[in-house]
Formats: structure tokens, C-alpha cells, sequence
């Protein structure tokens, strides 16, 4: 699958990221399932622990619009300098992958770490998060 405007997307709520603390911006594109687009961009708070990662900012946008049923997440992070390309991947933290597993299927969400839409790396959620608990454990 062509994930360019995916990636794109990601881009572009980076740069509306709010991080004066770690100058670390980041953006996230998640694709639902019926093709819509949804963004989320990391917003730092200074006690830290009231922060939300971009990833979790894009589910829990898409989530409260009425959508549960996603394919693939891109993510695309660096320092606030940089523009057209980052210079490392951006990795989601634990806290996001699980809020991830909430709502899709391990072993066919698609997990997308950019640098750039032609730089990028792909993963099966269930390759970042190995063994993991969801809903299904549940019942």
C-alpha cells in the first residue's frame, strides 16, 4: 500500500505540535478504515505527566468523532529545526502502542515511522508490542 499522503498527513500536524519544552515535535496521520484521515500533534504541559504523545492525540481525535476501526498510523517526530526530513525514526512510546491495541487487530495494523514520505519504515503492531493484552483478554 501507497502510504505517501498518510505520511504526509503525519508531516503536517507536526507542525502543529505544541513542545516548548522538549523541542521534540511530533505528528501522527491514523487512516480509518472507511479512508478518512485523522491527526493528532504532541502537546507538552509543564508538569510533564498531563502531556499527550501525537499518537494518542490522533486515536482519541478519531475515536470521539465516532470512528473504532483503523488500518495504519503514520508517525513522523524530530527536533523542532528540523523540516523536510528528519534524522531519526520516531518510535510510539508504550503508553500509545497500548492505546493502539485497543482498538485494532495486532497482527494486521499497520505501524508507520517516517522521516520523510519516501523514507520511512513499516510494522505490524503485534511486531512493537509482542504478547500483548487487549479486549479479547477480557472476555
Amino acid at each position: 500500500m501507497d502510504y505517501t499522503e498518510l505520511i504526509r498527513s503525519a508531516l503536517d500536524a507536526r507542525k502543529r505540535s505544541y513542545a516548548p519544552y522538549s523541542q521534540y515535535n511530533v505528528g501522527a496521520a491514523i487512516l480509518c478504515a472507511d479512508g478518512d484521515i485523522i491527526t493528532g500533534s504532541n502537546i507538552e504541559n509543564a508538569s510533564y505527566s498531563a502531556t499527550v504523545c501525537a499518537e494518542r492525540s490522533a486515536i482519541f481525535t478519531a475515536v470521539s468523532a465516532g470512528k473504532h476501526d483503523f488500518t495504519a498510523i503514520a508517525i513522523a517526530g524530530g527536533r523542532k529545526e528540523e523540516s523536510d526530513k528528519m534524522s531519526d525514526y520516531a518510535y510510539p512510546c508504550g503508553i500509545c502502542r497500548q492505546v493502539m491495541r485497543e482498538f485494532v487487530s495486532p497482527g494486521t495494523f499497520k505501524v508507520i515511522v517516517a522521516r520523510s514520505p519516501d523514507d520511512y519504515r513499516e510494522y505490524y503492531l503485534s511486531e512493537l508490542l509482542p504478547d500483548s493484552f487487549g479486549p479479547d483478554n477480557l472476555s
